[in-house]
């Protein structure tokens, strides 16, 4: 594929796609930092978690939340865990808008030729698809982040062990939704 004068003029953080080796040192002076600042790791799984307990705890009241004995371990507080999953969210969208790489699809094309051209197929798949994720993170003890970035920097076996069966578990995954796709 041959590059056009507009694509090698782009640069910076208006690339769609960023240089993989300058956006690894970036998340490990982001580690860094977050040790030296706060003495947290980077992750999410859990605030993700306590945000639901909150929720939860609007809806159903703060008593049921407290007698859940996950989410009275997880208070939901504002703080580092709660920023950081705020600026991940923004981030990402910065990201996308400078790359003028946003797009609002209900179906993308690879599901709907596999599975179908049903929004509500497509949301149900994602919510629990995203609930067994979560749930995965929460068992494990981390997020991919959690684990991935943060555990693997400390050399820790959980995580050493969570990132092999988290990408197989990827694979296995794709290959099932999207069977007799070759690249798939």
């Amino acid at each position: 594929m041959m590059k056009t004068e507009t694509d090698s003029s782009r640069a910076g953080l208006s690339q769609k796609a960023w240089n993989p080796y300058l956006v690894g040192i970036g998340i490990g002076v982001l580690s860094w930092l977050a040790f030296l600042l706060v003495n947290k790791p980077i992750g999410m799984s859990t605030e993700i978690s306590k945000f639901s307990g909150w929720v939860v705890g609007i809806f159903a009241g703060s008593e049921t939340v407290a007698n859940n004995a996950y989410w009275a371990s997880k208070t939901p507080a504002f703080g580092y865990s709660t920023v950081f999953l705020i600026f991940t969210a923004v981030g990402a969208f910065l990201s996308a808008k400078l790359g003028n790489d946003i797009s609002f699809e209900k179906v993308p094309e690879v599901w709907e030729e596999y599975q179908g051209g049903s929004v509500a197929k497509r949301m149900a798949a994602s919510f629990i698809g995203g609930a067994v994720l979560l749930f995965g993170a929460r068992l494990a003890g981390g997020c991919t982040s959690g684990h991935g970035i943060s555990g693997t920097m400390q050399l820790a076996l959980s995580s050493w062990l969570f990132f092999p069966v988290m990408f197989a578990t990827g694979i296995i995954t794709a290959k099932l939704l999207f069977r007799g796709k070759s690249n798939a």
